[in-house]
């Protein structure tokens, strides 16, 4: 095939070239490969975030901002599986504009409402984070990481209770704040709000599964834990 040769006007301030461009069939190829794609991220994307993986762990961890749905279903983990202990994480409170103290953190409030479910509490403790703003998942992980080693410093092993699709993001950022020292299961609580076999119904599950793709991108790929503003705080 023979290709015509630039061809220049105005002194050479203007040119054509010639130039490849999709054909009828390239753009109907073009299109059924971006609705194969679509497909396939709406059918896989849910149960990618939405892990159950547990290990062989009996020690229970519980993040303390979900809601009350994923309380019970930690509390019937708890009794059904038979943890020894069950421990809460979590930072602030919002609404209190930062830290104040560690009894104004998810993570006492959600080891009350643990107790407060009918586990014995002497096998309910907290390990509160101080911080707030970003990183809260992994400064989470950090401060329970410093909990266990200096007061339950031979375990090796924790299973996660979560919400969701948070559960993958979850696991990745405890893994990386406990390191190859400890083994990390995790629970997803599936979300009574929508049916998560169709997620794209519902506003409540687009915005979830939306954000936490575009937060389990950004954990996996450009956070980086050094940076983390995590100052762990053992009481």
């Amino acid at each position: 095939m023979q290709v015509s040769p630039t061809q220049e006007r105005c002194f050479g301030v203007f040119n054509q070239r010639p130039r490849w461009g999709l054909s009828a069939r390239g753009w109907l190829l073009l299109v059924l490969m971006l609705i194969a794609s679509g497909a396939l991220f709406t059918a896989s994307v849910h149960p990618f975030l939405a892990v159950t993986q547990r290990t062989d762990a009996d020690v229970l961890v519980v993040e303390g901002w979900i809601h009350e749905y994923a309380i019970q279903a930690a509390v019937d983990e708890f009794n059904t599986r038979h943890y020894r202990a069950v421990i809460a994480t979590g930072g602030p409170a919002e609404g209190l504009g930062g830290y104040v103290n560690d009894y104004s953190t998810t993570a006492n409030i959600a080891a009350g409402r643990l107790r407060a479910a009918g586990i014995d509490p002497a096998r309910v403790a907290s390990a509160p984070s101080r911080v707030l703003a970003r990183d809260r998942t992994y400064s989470a992980a950090v401060a329970l990481r410093a909990w266990l080693e200096t007061h339950d410093s031979g375990t090796r092993a924790v299973n996660i209770v979560t919400a969701d699709v948070h559960a993958r993001r979850t696991r990745l950022l405890f893994e990386k704040a406990l390191g190859p020292r400890y083994k990390v299961g995790i629970i997803a609580v599936p979300a009574p709000d929508y049916d998560a076999r169709r997620w794209w119904r519902y506003s409540h599950g687009v915005r979830n599964v939306f954000g936490e793709t575009l937060a389990y991108a950004y954990a996996r790929f450009l956070f980086f834990p050094a940076a983390a503003p995590e100052q762990p705080h053992v009481s």
